[in-house]
């Protein structure tokens, strides 16, 4: 049981901006509240147990600096929470967590080191086959397995054995253990029990360390921090081959997981929630993300939220954005609600200008829609949109790219942004790469479509490196469009429309297209 002196959980966020973003994590990167850090630490809490988060991301320390906090703190468990502000990030950001991992063991540090996050959720036990220094990795969400964990005196094999949702290490054997329980809708206020805001670093204020994304703050370097980020449910109902956001819900023993195989979706009540945006409100945080893959989904849950947010954004000051999918934007009143609840950005996953391959990877789930028409009803109601689009998905050739950079520039959002399609850990991808033997990147940075080793997916008429030839240059093209540039111009003034194009003379230096660093 917990001592009340005592840290019994360290969370660490590992810093790997730097190789994840090259030259754009200088100024450009979003640098993002580590929101499972927060919610795992006020769980932990409400049982009792005492958590400090160390986020190298936001403080930007070095493995010394990280080292002298841990020595300081000897806590009684080191937990790497390896999640990021985009999919890949889960992987993408292994190789800092990693590095640290190894950093701290050579230095002989006491304290049993374990890590969660999207990567070791997918490949439990390849990750500790490779990742010598990993005592032991959460198979899902680890709620219930952490405090399990926590709960016992000694970190050795026998007692781990005991722990459902973990696999871990015994001598050269790696175990994997039969799973744990996610937190269900009907308990989620209860054992979720929100955020540790207290527990982030800070400068002079609250969240100051923290920023937006560029487009998120309107192009305007003075709005993109304090910053913060929260989810109002976990999970989400779809299973499109492409992502492996429902790995959190994992329930089974099998050594990959697919994400696919674990569609949930579980809700805080709006109650609940809100106080958690006054909370935010009260330390002067207005430019916030909302998490959910689909907040947009299930008007029980997000109509109430919208309504109490309205009543607190009378002035029109909060500046949140938010998520949807393309086919559940329809109705112009629902769309005036989320305005007036300061939801000023509303990203939406448009992936491809061709129906076939949209509805291909959706599975069958994304109802063919007019995406023009959508997209005019939410600019209608004074939303911007940030456009997501995915170049090499199965069944794209360079005319079927052709067709969604077009369809793109007609659309003419006030945010652009194109995924090179990847084979992440955890999606359905991924395992059709395996079993079909393509290449997949060798590092953990080669899962990120910003860094230098990135590698991805090649399609039956396109290799890995036309794939990420063609999104760069469309960045550079879009970014660049008069009609785009005179949109923003208008909206959000000149200086953030010379931000854009200043923004575009950072050149991302691609391995597979021969670049030099």
């Amino acid at each position: 049981m917990p001592e009340n002196n005592k840290i019994d959980c360290c969370f660490l966020i590992p810093n790997n901006a730097k190789k994840s973003y090259q030259k754009l994590s200088e100024t450009y990167s979003a640098i993002e509240p580590p929101t499972w850090a927060l919610l795992l630490s006020q769980s932990v809490r409400s049982v009792g147990f005492k958590p400090f988060i160390i986020d190298a991301n936001a403080e930007n320390l070095d493995n010394e600096q990280i080292l002298k906090k841990i020595e300081n703190l000897s806590p009684r468990l080191i937990c790497l929470v390896v999640y990021g502000q985009n999919v890949n990030a889960g992987t993408t950001n292994m190789s800092g967590a990693v590095n640290i991992c190894n950093f701290l063991k050579k230095q002989k540090i006491k304290s049993p080191i374990s890590f969660i996050g999207s990567h070791v959720q997918a490949l439990p036990v390849e990750t500790l086959k490779t990742e010598g220094n990993i005592d032991f990795v959460f198979t899902n969400e680890a709620v219930y397995a952490l405090r399990n964990i926590l709960n016992l005196e000694l970190f050795n094999p026998e007692s781990l054995s005991k722990i459902r949702g973990i696999a871990y290490r015994n001598n050269e054997k790696v175990i994997l253990n039969p799973s744990e329980k996610v937190v269900p809708t009907d308990k989620m206020d209860i054992d979720l029990p929100g955020y540790a805001w207290d527990l982030l670093p800070y400068k002079k204020n609250p969240l100051d360390l923290y920023r937006a994304p560029m487009w998120h703050a309107e192009y305007d370097f003075n709005k993109r921090t304090p910053y913060a980020s929260l989810q109002t449910s976990l999970g989400c109902m779809f299973k499109c081959n492409f992502c492996m956001i429902n790995l959190i819900n994992r329930n089974d023993s099998d050594e990959i997981g697919v994400a696919a195989n674990y569609s949930n979706m579980r809700f805080w009540s709006p109650d609940f929630i809100i106080k958690e945006f006054d909370k935010l409100i009260s330390m002067g945080v207005k430019t916030i993300r909302i998490v959910d893959e689909m907040f947009l989904l299930n008007p029980k849950y997000y109509v109430p939220l919208c309504e109490k947010l309205a009543e607190r954004n009378k002035d029109d000051t909060l500046r949140i954005w938010s998520y949807s999918r393309i086919d559940t934007v329809k109705r112009p009143e629902i769309l005036n609600l989320v305005r007036r609840a300061g939801i000023k950005w509303l990203a939406l996953g448009i992936e491809s200008g061709d129906k076939a391959i949209r509805l291909e990877v959706s599975k069958g789930k994304f109802e063919d829609v007019d995406v023009k028409k959508v997209i005019n009803k939410v600019h209608e109601a004074d939303i911007n949109v940030m456009a997501n689009y995915i170049y090499g998905l199965p069944g794209d050739t360079k005319e079927t790219i052709e067709k969604t950079f077009e369809l793109s520039l007609d659309l003419c959002t006030t945010g652009w942004n194109t995924y090179a399609a990847m084979a992440l850990p955890g999606s359905q991808l991924y395992k059709d790469a395996i079993d079909t033997k393509k290449e997949l990147p060798k590092t953990y940075e080669g899962y990120s479509f910003h860094s230098y080793e990135t590698l991805p997916l090649p399609t039956e008429t396109l290799s890995a490196a036309d794939v990420i030839k063609y999104r760069d240059e469309n960045f550079i093209k879009y970014h660049n469009h008069k009609p785009f540039l005179e949109k923003i111009n208008k909206k959000f003034g000149e200086k953030a429309a010379n931000n854009i194009v200043e923004m575009t003379k950072i050149k991302l230096k691609r391995k597979i297209l021969g670049d030099q660093i």
